[in-house]
Formats: structure tokens, C-alpha cells, sequence
């Protein structure tokens, strides 16, 4: 099932832009080890939901997992082979805009070798480049 907000007050986003910092979620909140972006881009509620399956899988589901980033964003599409000028799209997706900085996903319970690897197969799922983190400063 795909990872989407309940309700939205309108349909329709604007893009806006992807450039910055993230000052929030920027440092571990939950978990021993996480996973940082490098860079700002968009991710997909499918590329969220497939590094959520990639670290499950890794760690035997021993541990606890927490998810940092939501895709509250629709993102929008037109039809194939549609004219220029016919209007914006209807909704196609939902995205999570991550900015350099964000903490991704958080984990604890685990030993750090085996936390290291799932981040590791979790970051190929995923659109950024990535670094692992813990708790008392980068490994």
C-alpha cells in the first residue's frame, strides 16, 4: 500500500524549489544509527516504501525502525500525448521533499555492522546520496 496523507486541503501543488539546507530532522532523534542525505531531491512514496522493505529484510525485522520523511507533496501528470497548453495534469504521485541534511530513517536494536549494511542496500533504493550516522557523531 502506498504510503499517502489521509486527506489534502487542495489537490494540486506548485513545484517550489529544492535548493538549502535542512535544519530540521538533521540530527538523530530516535535511534542509534541513521541515514543522512547529501543532497536535496524529491522521493517517492514507492522508493520510501522499497528502502522500508530493504531494511526490514536485512535486519530480520530484529530492532526498531522509525521513518523521518512523509510524501505529503502530489505531484502531478498529463496524459500521453497531450497538446501544450491543455492545463496542468491530474495528480500521479506523492513526494517527499528532502533537503541536504535530513535525517531518512533511524534505527536502534540492532548491532552497527548489520544497521551499516541495511542502510547500506536501503540507500540504493533511494535517489540521494546518502551517509550512515549514529549516535555519537559519523561512522
Amino acid at each position: 500500500m502506498a504510503m499517502m496523507p489521509k486527506r489534502v486541503k487542495y489537490r494540486k501543488q506548485q513545484r517550489g524549489r529544492r535548493k538549502g539546507k535542512s535544519y530540521k530532522s538533521s540530527t538523530l532523534g530516535f535511534g542509534e544509527f541513521g541515514l543522512k542525505t547529501l543532497e536535496s531531491e524529491w522521493i517517492s512514496d514507492k522508493q520510501i516504501e522499497a528502502a522500508r522493505v530493504a531494511l526490514m529484510r536485512e535486519t530480520g525485522r530484529a530492532g526498531k525502525l522509525w521513518i523521518r520523511v512523509f510524501p505529503d507533496k502530489p505531484v502531478t501528470k498529463q496524459a500521453a500525448e497531450t497538446r501544450m497548453g491543455k492545463g496542468k495534469g491530474s495528480p500521479a504521485g506523492w513526494v517527499a521533499v528532502v533537503k541536504k541534511g535530513r535525517i531518512l530513517f533511524e534505527m536502534e536494536g540492532v548491532p552497527q555492522e548489520m544497521a551499516r549494511e541495511a542502510f547500506r542496500l536501503a540507500a540504493h533504493k533511494l535517489p540521494v546520496k546518502t551517509r550512515f550516522v549514529t549516535r555519537g557523531g559519523q561512522a
